[in-house]
């Protein structure tokens, strides 16, 4: 089965489409992509050939996400802790993996016409190396894509995730590229593994289950949540309309909630400024007044240097992380 799946909508979709589209669309929507195990038990087949068919429904979902002009979907595809399932099916899903990523490898072409950039979210380390160097062509081989983002959360959770991004802002403390002041919930938002990705505008689950399973748990404080009883494989265009409703329902408290929380985070950054600024006014005046005009210009000195720090800083995390996809990537090629 192939990444991209050709088709058009038919008439009566094509229509409901164009009535989704007079009003405000998600530009980011994520999936937990829940019930093929459930799937195949009710269809009396292998486990295995669930997942098969999930990721089929993947790729005609994939679809319709085009065809409805949202242009960059997240998909849950492999939580850490699925690696405590039952070794064949972790094996299974492993090698499912291997032949999907070994797809979009020979589908390149195709990926490149449509504009998709593939990037792949969690610590790739977890997972076998032959199955990292394949990702690692992957994100390599689409990564000047801009026309569609298809995010895949494999070897991934939430708090895996935050934890690791408190991790790189450790390193670039001890490194000298930040101070520790310079550590904010901006800060950590730009060293998660979603990094170049604006925040999901709608999530939705499938299979009945109403839980965030470690998903996104930072990214989706603003977020419409959709919860649907139908199995991910069983999932049609018609479950993916009603869910872009409920968002449309929502949306203005939405957008409410995220220009409050915007505003919020300026003025908690002004503040500790401020208090860096006062610090180190009081340090050099040994205690003595400073003139408001004194405290605004250095206060904006202080904001221009930390800006300069924090760019630096992300610019030498982005350089590292680059770094990792380029040398798996080269070591494939001499292997």
């Amino acid at each position: 089965m192939s990444w991209i799946k050709e088709g058009e909508l038919n008439l009566l979709e094509k229509i409901a489409a164009n009535v989704l589209k007079a009003g405000p669309m998600p530009k980011h929507v994520a999936f937990i992509m829940d019930g093929n195990r459930r799937f195949a038990r009710k269809k009396h087949i292998e486990r295995q050939e669930g997942h098969m068919q999930g990721f089929n429904k993947l790729a005609e979902t994939l679809r319709w996400c085009k065809q409805l002009n949202i242009p960059e979907v997240t998909v849950y595809a492999f939580s850490i802790e699925n690696f405590k399932r039952t070794k064949h099916e972790v094996d299974g899903l492993m090698d499912l993996a291997k032949q999907k990523f070994e797809r979009l490898l020979e589908e390149r072409d195709n990926l490149e016409k449509h504009g998709v950039c593939v990037r792949v979210l969690g610590d790739l380390n977890m997972l076998p190396l032959d199955l990292q160097q394949l990702i690692a062509k992957a994100v390599l081989t689409t990564r000047t894509n801009n026309k569609c983002f298809l995010n895949v959360c494999f070897a991934y959770t939430s708090r895996y995730e935050i934890t690791n991004a408190v991790r790189e802002m450790a390193w670039g403390v001890e490194e000298g590229l930040i101070k520790a002041s310079d550590v904010s919930e901006a800060l950590l938002s730009e060293c998660l593994y979603s990094n170049n990705s604006p925040n999901p505008d709608l999530l939705i689950r499938t299979s009945g289950e109403i839980r965030l399973s470690d998903f996104l748990l930072w990214q989706t404080s603003h977020s419409c949540l959709v919860f649907q009883s139908v199995l991910w494989p069983e999932y049609s265009f018609w479950n993916l309309c009603e869910a872009i409703l409920q968002y449309q329902l929502s949306h203005k408290s939405i957008q409410k909630a995220r220009d409050l929380h915007r505003e919020e985070q300026a003025l908690q950054q002004l503040e500790a400024d401020r208090a860096c600024v006062a610090e180190h006014l009081q340090h050099q005046g040994n205690g003595k007044p400073v003139d408001a005009q004194r405290r605004q210009e250095a206060l904006q000195l202080y904001a221009t240097s930390r800006e300069a720090r924090v760019g630096h800083f992300l610019q030498a995390l982005k350089d590292k992380r680059n770094s990792f996809f380029s040398d798996l990537s080269s070591e494939a090629v001499l292997t």
